[in-house]
């Protein structure tokens, strides 16, 4: 009857046993082997993604965060202004 009362007190934590904290940072060796893989295997949104990371050295949680019009380059030309300066 106790065991039904309070069934969190046999189980155990999910990272029991496991290294926890702070991970070393990849080597170059290791960033190359990653990025070769995502080429070959033609996966083009997670290779771009990699790069970004590395590149501006984001944290993962900052990475999926951003949108398509955070990186986007406009492709569109702002409409010409008229001689005074006025759209129309």
């Amino acid at each position: 009857m106790q065991d039904q009362a309070n069934p969190t007190a046999k189980r155990t934590p999910w990272n029991k046993g496991k290294l926890t904290g702070a991970k070393p940072p990849l080597r170059p060796k290791h960033v190359w082997s990653i990025r070769t893989k995502l080429q070959i295997e033609g996966r083009v949104r997670d290779l771009a993604m990699f790069n970004l990371a590395i590149d501006s050295k984001l944290r993962g949680c900052d990475v999926v965060a951003i949108k398509v019009e955070d990186v986007e380059i406009p492709t569109r030309c702002p409409p010409p202004l008229r001689g005074n300066g006025h759209l129309w």
